[in-house]
């Protein structure tokens, strides 16, 4: 029985000491989850916008409405061939129905005004072929030459719209080459610090963002994306 509570307690104290060689360690392993550093990975790329809608806006004056009517649809023929024999399909253009203001019939103002009619039309295209737009905004004095004037007295209203929606054919690269760029960074900074890199703690994915390269070349976009990692460091 004294033998038996003998090694009972040998048994115990060797556990005890072993126990305390490990607990440093075990320490130290546990404290080393709490050395991390978190990063940015950023990758821009610059696009040619792959959609454009532009609408050409024209107005037409008048006292007599029948005749403006018949304005309307000359300048509306002679857009339209523009724009065909100019390389854009029929089924690319839309014709939205005019709006005509009657000032005569408007409460406030007085009636003493040259044209009682005025008529605001869009023609807008819609197409894929930013090129074959972007060489008719060119030829626009074309149009000119044929008494159509294209415009809007308010610059926020009926704006050219250069797109870019070829979005996910890209996404894998740059979310890739974002990473990359943050872990080369975390790398740096482990370096420098006398520290090893090692497995990723948490990361999150910025949003992508798409804008104007600047305000002269609206057709050429500039995607961002910004990828947030976390790692730990390893003595």
């Amino acid at each position: 029985m004294e033998k038996g509570k003998f090694y009972s307690g040998l048994f115990i104290m060797i556990g005890l000491i072993f126990l305390g060689l490990m607990l440093p360690k075990a320490v130290s392993d546990f404290r080393s989850f709490d050395r991390t550093v978190a990063v940015k990975g950023l990758c821009e790329r610059e696009v040619k916008a792959d959609k454009v809608i532009w609408p050409l806006v024209f107005k037409v004056v008048g006292n007599d409405i029948q005749t403006v009517y018949s304005d309307i649809n000359r300048n509306n023929a002679i857009i339209m061939d523009f724009l065909v024999k100019g390389g854009i399909s029929p089924e690319e253009i839309t014709v939205s129905v005019p709006t005509i203001s009657d000032k005569y019939a408007q409460e406030y103002g007085n009636n003493d005004r040259t044209f009682r009619y005025l008529s605001t039309n869009v023609v807008t295209v819609c197409t894929a072929d930013v090129d074959k737009v972007l060489e008719l905004m060119n030829r626009q004095t074309e149009l000119l030459k044929q008494g159509i004037v294209i415009g809007s007295e308010n610059a926020w209203s009926n704006p050219v719209e250069f797109k870019f929606e070829g979005l996910n054919e890209i996404k894998p690269s740059m979310i890739e080459e974002a990473t990359k760029n943050a872990r080369e960074a975390a790398k740096k900074f482990a370096k420098d610090s006398g520290s090893r890199l090692g497995k990723i703690k948490n990361a999150s994915q910025g949003t992508f963002s798409i804008e104007n390269r600047d305000s002269n070349t609206p057709y050429i976009k500039k995607v961002r994306v910004v990828s947030s990692v976390t790692y730990y460091l390893k003595k």
